[in-house]
């Protein structure tokens, strides 16, 4: 508390990121980083760009929407670019879901969900996930001022079928439904065909996973033309250059080589499910995944103790104390050799 502070600073209980460890030797497990890089276009790109710095970008990034656009083979005013993910479910979360009934959220889903309603004040329910840590669509029946699911959903891994997807966008046509896919590229289904038949649909997508832009910052929506006006209108009165002119060239040149996301992406998944496999011989239960990497827990090894012990071995994974998962690790999919170290590290602590 400080008397300075306005009113809802004091209610606010910020999102925690995961660890930015930067000592040398770490095995970094724990953010969901890709662990192969960008395409090798990005850095021509971002070096080409460099001496039209002193200018401001373009303001909507139409070079990016329109190679967003091409590639998800819809409309330009279709798509928004922002400053990652985040700031894009940030505007989103104020410019559409900001009504009279609360907002439908999954209890186990990404946390930064709930921080954003108490930021904008909007109302929400926890919707519970199955006890396999599904979504369960049929569970979503009651009036609400939108929905919003991370698919593949995040931190379980775990994805809806399309059709699940449409079922939810059918059942609640007044209201917005986003689905957030972050990690959608591993191998789950996109909601992206059915934005043609559902104007409530808003598909908010990153460059910081599949395509291993973390650290450059960007991200996407798509959407109906109306739904793209109103997160312009926001951050038009917000922030007028969100996207820098580095990003935007970045990221143009990343979503325009689909031979490297393709080659990297299977990559990441051969890993993911050689790692599953290693960790159920090592007595964990393992949720399917469709995401860029596992949750799992042990049948006998306190989480947080294991998280510590793999810590103390330069090993960072991700633990959430958080109602139901508590007994869960997050860990990220890294290169083949990090996670064959990894397994070794677990053997030693687990037997």
């Amino acid at each position: 508390m400080n008397r300075y502070w306005s009113p809802i600073v004091s209610e606010l209980r910020p999102y925690v990121a995961g660890e930015q460890l930067a000592a040398p030797g770490v095995i970094k497990l724990n953010t969901n980083e890709n662990p192969y890089g960008p395409s090798p276009r990005v850095r021509t790109a971002i070096v080409e760009e460099l001496d039209r710095l002193r200018l401001y970008p373009d303001g909507t990034a139409k070079a990016l929407r329109e190679a967003v656009a091409l590639h998800f083979r819809i409309g330009v005013d279709q798509v928004f670019a922002g400053n990652g993910s985040d700031e894009v479910l940030a505007h989103a979360f104020q410019a559409l879901l900001n009504h009279s009934e609360p907002l439908l959220l999954p209890d186990v889903s990404y946390s930064f969900y709930p921080t954003y309603c108490k930021l904008y004040g909007i109302q929400f329910r926890e919707v519970a996930v199955t006890e396999s840590f599904e979504i369960d669509v049929n569970r979503y029946a009651s009036p609400c001022g939108g929905i919003v699911i991370a698919n593949p959903n995040a931190p379980t891994g775990r994805a809806l079928p399309r059709d699940s997807i449409a079922q939810l966008l059918g059942a609640h046509r007044d209201v917005v439904v986003v689905v957030d896919e972050a990690y959608v590229d591993f191998g789950a289904e996109t909601a992206v065909p059915l934005l043609s038949e559902f104007p409530n649909l808003l598909v908010v997508r990153t460059f910081s996973k599949s395509h291993a832009l973390a650290g450059l910052r960007v991200g996407f929506a798509m959407g109906h033309v109306k739904l793209i006006e109103a997160l312009q209108r926001v951050k038009d009165s917000f922030n007028s250059y969100p996207v820098d002119r580095l990003a935007i060239v970045g990221a143009t040149a990343a979503i325009q080589d689909q031979a490297w996301l393709d080659e990297t992406r299977r990559a990441v998944m051969i890993t993911r499910d050689r790692l599953s496999k290693a960790l159920e011989e090592l007595d964990f239960e393992v949720l399917p995944s469709k995401a860029n990497f596992v949750f799992a827990r042990h049948r006998k090894s306190e989480a947080r103790a294991l998280a510590g012990a793999l810590r103390q071995r330069a090993f960072l994974v991700r633990h959430f104390a958080l109602p139901r998962i508590d007994q869960f690790l997050r860990i990220t999919v890294g290169t083949d050799s990090e996670c064959e170290a990894l397994i070794e590290a677990l053997r030693a602590e687990v037997g």
